[in-house]
């Protein structure tokens, strides 16, 4: 793997607590990186599985300090704006600085459109999207503030570039997703602000294991049947690691990108190449 220098830097990573931003977080501190971890730390009530726990997000600041670095554990629900600015104000009260996003926090869930609650079209919204914009919104106005630049990096998803079947809601904040970045790039980078997204397959995450838990294997596999294999290097295995998410993370938060902003990145496996 390709290693970089964030030496001095802080990242402040959403949905932490494991997965995905667990994968993240200790990303960033393998390359030097102190890491603000947060995570709502509680469960969606429309959201059909266990999400992530004060433990798990402890055990990953635990992880982070384990690298050598320095870590700090928030509990923030995303969706609530209070909650955004109170965690951002604590990551500047602790470091001084933020210097990279990670908006990772998500659900993902299932049911068809003309069949869908409409609480659970809100609450998926308002994570997966609305979410994104308020930290977006609050670690952006640091950037520009403080001046000398910055990385927004979020999450996105093959969902964010093609249809979905039975996830229509959760298909709609990954292309909203896809939208938010390339408006926030056009308005960022005045300030020398890097604003992209990455758009993973199917990861292999406590999210992807509580969905199948809840739906069964029988409901991927007939997603896979209609839309192709997640993974075409090895479609019987069809989930990849986080760690290959997170490289092209660190990737986009690094110098090394200096001149990529609005992108959508697919870390898909050929999933979309059809």
């Amino acid at each position: 793997m390709v290693t970089y220098d964030f030496s001095g830097q802080v990242a402040f990573v959403t949905g932490a607590a494991h997965g995905q931003g667990r994968s993240h977080a200790v990303k960033y501190a393998e390359n030097g990186a102190d890491v603000v971890v947060t995570d709502i730390c509680a469960n969606v009530d429309t959201n059909p599985y266990e999400l992530g726990t004060r433990e798990e997000l402890d055990e990953t600041a635990s992880m982070v300090e384990d690298e050598g670095q320095e870590a700090l554990a928030i509990e923030m629900d995303v969706r609530e704006e209070a909650e955004v600015r109170a965690a951002v104000e604590e990551a500047l009260d602790e470091f001084g600085r933020i210097d990279m996003l990670a908006n990772n926090a998500g659900i993902f869930n299932s049911a068809e459109m003309v069949q869908l609650p409409e609480q659970q079209w809100d609450d998926m919204i308002d994570t997966n999207l609305k979410g994104v914009w308020l930290c977006s919104k609050h670690v952006g106005k640091h950037f520009i503030e403080r001046g000398g630049g910055g990385k927004i990096v979020s999450t996105s998803s093959t969902a964010g570039l093609v249809g979905t079947l039975l996830s229509g809601h959760y298909s709609a904040t990954k292309w909203g997703v896809r939208g938010l970045t390339k408006t926030l790039a056009l308005e960022l980078a005045e300030y020398d602000v890097n604003v992209n997204c990455v758009c993973p397959t199917g990861v292999d995450t406590p999210m992807i294991e509580g969905y199948v838990e809840h739906y069964g294997e029988e409901m991927l596999g007939e997603i896979a049947e209609l839309t192709g294999p997640f993974n075409l290097f090895n479609p019987e295995d069809a989930m990849i690691s986080p760690e290959y998410i997170s490289e092209a993370y660190m990737w986009l938060s690094s110098d090394a990108a200096r001149y990529v902003t609005g992108i959508e990145l697919p870390v898909d496996a050929g999933y979309t190449a059809k």
